[in-house]
């Protein structure tokens, strides 16, 4: 196998594969890339078993014969390609020990290679259906709902993933750890065959990087059957097992009695949130909300260390006055990725969750409908 390659054009798109390899010790094939070439084409792939990432480069292929594929240690290749300059390299794989040889200008470095015949393989997708979403839908989605999955995958699998429910008027995200919540909904991505299953936050968070990072807005092919759910778009290509288990009844924990209406300015009031915050009790990031017809108090206070600050902004506030507590990194985190001018927050009580909602959207997003909600905290002060 021998082939020449652009070095900064393989290391991008190895390196936005790589973010799913493991260092396993009982299975150390997969701490590899396996290289595939055919033609002039080169395919890399990278796996952790339950995911797998696949990315196709041109090169100029000068081996037809012989050897086709090759595992290469990831690290070594990575910071490797990283410190060389941006030109073409030539890729060239010693068949009777499987060593990888890379000459750039006067430079020549090796990397003892493994036989890739145990690399595993990509299984096919079978009795699945396809749903087409643009690349633009699923950074959006996921940038919106990923943060309030959970982060205990042991105790909490199923929450530790994202739900996508696709049906005949809409398709929708959903993403909670107990404490928040985030349903992102598009009602013009749609299917005649349903399907509820949970995707892991891991591969469909490397997905999104791969989507952002691109210039294109791909229309990324989505399949999906009972175990598994695949992305393919441009030249990448990425399968992964979905989540087992039951998905909690999401729509059962949102009130639909919300008699009390904040509206306020979304950057306003994220940017007093992030202020006053610092000087909540750390362990609780506890800050209290202070509603009255046309401004908000928002205070905090950490008696241990005696700080507290409390800050005005004016807002529309329809309903009784009271005061609730939240922890204030879970609302910055929701406002800080709302895209709009103003957001609207519907309460209830002091002990009942809050519903955050984006009001002015643009013409772009009249096809979206994002709901946050937010538990309340115990006022300690």
């Amino acid at each position: 196998m021998k082939f020449i390659v652009n070095s900064q054009l393989l290391s991008k798109q190895i390196s936005s594969i790589s973010g799913i390899i493991v260092n396993s010790n009982a299975v150390p094939i997969i701490n590899c890339f396996h290289f595939h070439v055919e033609g002039n084409s080169l395919t890399v792939k990278t796996t952790d078993l339950a995911t797998t990432l696949t990315t196709t480069i041109v090169i100029e292929n000068s081996d037809e014969g012989g050897l086709s594929d090759v595992a290469i240690p990831s690290s070594l290749l990575l910071n490797i390609l990283k410190n060389l300059n941006d030109a073409p390299i030539v890729m060239e794989v010693d068949e009777s020990n499987y060593t990888v040889t890379i000459t750039s200008g006067e430079g020549q470095y090796r990397i003892s290679g493994r036989n890739a015949e145990t690399y595993p393989a990509l299984n096919p997708m079978e009795d699945s259906n396809k749903l087409v979403i643009p690349a633009s839908v699923i950074v959006s989605a996921i940038n919106t709902t990923s943060f309030a999955a959970s982060s205990d995958e042991e105790s909490h699998q199923q929450l530790s993933g994202i739900l996508l429910e696709i049906g005949s008027e809409y398709t929708t995200f959903v993403a909670t750890d107990g404490h928040k919540l985030v349903r992102f909904r598009r009602n013009d991505i749609k299917s005649d065959e349903p399907a509820r299953f949970i995707l892991p936050s891991k591969p469909i968070n490397i997905v999104k990087s791969i989507l952002s990072s691109g210039k294109e807005d791909y229309d990324v092919v989505v399949e999906y059957n009972n175990v598994n759910v695949s992305f393919s778009f441009g030249n990448y290509y990425a399968v992964c097992r979905l989540i087992d288990g039951k998905y909690p009844n999401y729509d059962a924990a949102i009130p639909k009695n919300n008699p009390s209406k904040l509206t306020a300015d979304r950057l306003t009031l994220l940017n007093t949130l992030r202020r006053v915050s610092l000087f909540a009790n750390q362990a609780t990031n506890q800050v209290r909300l202070s509603l009255n017809s046309d401004n908000v108090v928002i205070s905090s206070e950490d008696i241990e260390f005696a700080n507290d600050a409390h800050e005005k902004i004016p807002c529309a506030f329809d309903g009784e006055p009271f005061d609730i507590g939240f922890n204030a990194r879970y609302l910055i985190d929701m406002l800080g990725r709302l895209d709009t001018e103003e957001i609207l927050m519907e309460l209830a009580s002091p002990v009942k969750p809050g519903i955050i909602t984006p009001l002015n959207n643009s013409e772009e997003q009249q096809n979206e409908n994002v709901l946050m909600l937010v538990m309340p905290v115990s006022l300690s002060y």
